[in-house]
């Protein structure tokens, strides 16, 4: 199936797994295709993703696992006179931006696997390219197959945004085909 997919959507796959990865996540998820796509920066997925104010920086907070979070407990530390913004600071300015997350995550090398909804994502998006007669799949394709399912984690997320998922469908719709023309 890989065969099929443009440079751009090969990429957005290259970066989903690098955000999982970044994130400390053990599996390749929806979510991390979500951000994938909007990394990549070109193409109608990630034009409507903006279109539609999706944040990357937002997404990834959103995302932050609960281990960070009570790695880095503000309140505790404060308790014993540490101030965790002036520490971030400090690190960001020697160590380059995020560099105390980026610190905490483990690194997993390797392969990552895809989790069963990714798959099905990426799965969803030849049935979506096919659907619209066009012989490759590109980004926009691959968000469609992300959106198909409302009820995956990726999904969640835009809709924790406060994404409308219904006009976000129609909108990377109208680019692909208008791509095609």
């Amino acid at each position: 199936m890989f065969e099929r997919f443009a440079k751009d959507a090969r990429e957005a796959v290259v970066l989903a797994q690098q955000e999982a990865r970044e994130l400390g996540h053990d599996e390749i998820g929806p979510e991390h295709v979500l951000l994938g796509l909007l990394r990549v920066g070109a193409g109608p997925a990630a034009e409507a993703l903006r279109a539609h104010d999706v944040d990357l920086d937002d997404l990834r907070a959103r995302l932050r696992s609960p281990a960070e979070d009570a790695a880095l407990d503000p309140e505790a530390l404060a308790a014993i006179g540490i101030d965790l913004d002036r520490v971030r600071e400090a690190a960001d300015a020697a160590f380059g931006p995020d560099a105390l997350r980026r610190g905490l995550v483990r690194r997993r090398r390797g392969h990552i696997p895809f989790t069963k909804p990714a798959k099905k994502a990426l799965e969803l998006s030849l049935r979506h390219a096919l659907r619209l007669k066009h012989n490759h799949i590109g980004t926009g394709h691959i968000l469609l197959g992300v959106l198909h399912d409302s009820g995956n984690s990726a999904c969640h997320l835009l809709w924790q945004a406060g994404i409308d998922l219904g006009e976000l469908r129609a909108d990377v719709t109208r680019r692909i085909t208008a791509e095609a023309a």
